[in-house]
């Protein structure tokens, strides 16, 4: 299964940003409330956050699309505000989850240590994935405007083929439980994939592999709350 972007611009600009992470707690890694003025590329931060190592393999949709770009000005500093809040929100819900403010966005890192994760070669979500999913399905109700990319990962172990439909399996549990179980917007949701092409750390040690046997959720501004945002910037 192939997945190409076809922007090779923004995937240049994309990898330029990866390096630019720092801490793991969200406010300190990126207060976009006070850097809100600052226009950047389109999303490349946050894709590069999800994505890992290789960008542009795997998955079936354009992952870019849901993300977008990055709001400059007044408006940009209302959305830093909110998307500050919620990730704050999501630290204290879910304290073993990985959370960074990457541009407008967030992103949490679920691996086999922080909260979500699957047995070997199964993608059911098991009962403790449900409670950690069911914090974070709270937060979603709590500031419904925002879109949801979840992105699934394997490790190196496995057929290629396997490992791709593997992490498809999983990045759909995760959005099923979303949807069907907890009743928060389909259309809020988009679904993508990478098997072991992305890997963010050594799969030739049993600590890697466990790290990129994981989900991405990134979280992004919609339509909505940018309008919102740019209506309440021209009226300040």
């Amino acid at each position: 299964m192939k997945h190409i972007l076809k922007n090779i611009a923004i995937i240049a600009t994309l990898v330029l940003f990866v390096g630019s992470f720092g801490s793991c707690e969200a406010t300190k890694n990126a207060n976009n409330k006070q850097k809100g003025a600052v226009i950047g590329a389109a999303g490349g931060a946050i894709l590069g956050a999800i994505i890992g190592n290789n960008v542009g393999k795997g998955g079936n949709s354009e992952a870019g699309a849901v993300i977008g770009g990055v709001v400059g000005g007044a408006a940009g500093v209302i959305i830093g505000d909110r998307m500050d809040k919620q990730a704050q929100k999501i630290e204290e819900e879910i304290p073993g989850a990985k959370v960074e403010r990457v541009d407008d966005g967030i992103v949490v890192t679920f691996d086999e240590n922080s909260g979500v994760y699957f047995a070997t070669n199964k993608y059911n979500i098991n009962e403790a994935s449900q409670t950690t999913l069911d914090k974070l399905a709270g937060v979603l109700v709590e500031y419904p405007d925002t879109d949801v990319l979840v992105v699934g990962h394997t490790d190196s172990t496995g057929a290629d083929e396997y490992n791709m439909t593997l992490s498809k399996n999983r990045a759909n549990a995760v959005t099923n439980y979303f949807t069907q179980n907890k009743g928060l917007n389909p259309s809020r949701f988009t679904t993508n994939w990478y098997g072991e092409t992305s890997p963010v750390a050594d799969n030739n040690t049993a600590e890697g592999r466990a790290q990129n046997r994981r989900v991405n959720i990134a979280i992004v501004p919609n339509e909505k709350m940018i309008k919102d945002a740019e209506k309440q910037a021209e009226g300040n």
